[in-house]
């Protein structure tokens, strides 16, 4: 059994596509093929069956994926160590990031780090916060930038970076407008556009409304407000519906400086997330993630 094979085994089994975990190997298709082929001959145990158009886990691929993924893990720490005994800035350095702090915060550090350690190969993950914390916490990444959770994570430490400061929008046409200082109350007799329920941000949002005695509940469409997984995560997408006047939203407040949105001077108060880096409690980050770190504004 090799890390190769391995390697090629947790790719097909993650896009359930032999085609497709070639392209991100950046393998011929055969290729993939033959080192599965391998790995099912040296365990003697078929991994995948294999549909028209899927590959689907065997039960005994399903047995071995989180031991294969553990083994890369672990191998990945070893490669790091070792490199790091050299004092060499080099090396992968896997950083996992939510789409609204890597399109908004991390292009000049990622352009400033890659001028400065052209030898360190950035695999950057685009994932939600939650997934970020997730995929960190089982050793998938490095380091993660995220919306930091609001209580302490058990695997995770945290270092707030960035402070968020969040403000109610609507579009120029909507009813609140007409409203000096809407209250949370306002708000909620209106239809709200809302990041999924499962998000920091989304909790941060709810407990504002709970400390007021509001339900937010009522803010949510009617047809959805036994769930609200409709909403989306990505910003972008939640000030496109504000701007086009579908409902008020809550936006960071660099995103709501925008001639298509007002926003509302809503009372009693004002919110804010916190994003930051996250790593794993008791891991030694190699001399990459350390280089990286300490260009981090809070380490300036």
């Amino acid at each position: 059994m090799d890390t190769q094979s391995l390697q090629a085994f947790i790719s097909v089994a993650e896009t359930e596509s032999f085609s497709i975990a070639a392209q991100r190997l950046h393998l011929t298709q055969p290729a993939v093929s033959k080192r599965i082929a391998n790995l099912e001959e040296a365990l003697d145990v078929q991994l995948f069956d294999r549909l028209p158009r899927k590959a689907i886990l065997t039960p005994a691929g399903e047995a071995l994926l989180p031991k294969a993924r553990h083994i890369m893990t672990e191998l990945m720490d070893i490669k790091t160590e070792l490199a790091s005994l050299s004092g060499d800035v080099s090396g992968t350095l896997r950083i996992g990031t939510s789409h609204h702090i890597g399109l908004h915060h991390l292009p000049h550090l990622l352009r400033q780090f890659h001028t400065a350690y052209p030898k360190v190969k950035l695999a950057l993950q685009f994932l939600g916060s939650e997934a970020a914390c997730e995929a960190l916490a089982l050793g998938e990444l490095d380091i993660a930038f995220a919306t930091l959770p609001l209580s302490e994570h058990p695997k995770l430490d945290m270092q707030a970076v960035w402070r968020d400061p969040l403000k109610f929008v609507c579009a120029h046409t909507h009813p609140l407008t007409k409203i000096k200082r809407p209250s949370f109350k306002d708000l909620s007799q209106h239809e709200a556009i809302l990041p999924e329920a499962n998000t920091v941000t989304f909790e941060i949002i709810e407990s504002a409304f709970k400390k007021e005695g509001v339900s937010l509940q009522t803010a949510l469409p009617s047809r959805h407000r036994e769930t609200i997984s409709m909403m989306s995560s990505y910003m972008e997408t939640i000030k496109m519906m504000a701007s086009v006047g579908l409902g008020w939203a809550v936006l960071p407040e660099h995103m709501a400086l925008d001639k298509d949105l007002i926003q509302l001077k809503v009372s009693p108060k004002s919110l804010y997330r916190e994003l930051g880096v996250l790593q794993r409690k008791g891991k030694t980050l190699g001399t990459a993630g350390r280089a990286f770190l300490a260009i981090l504004p809070s380490n300036a």
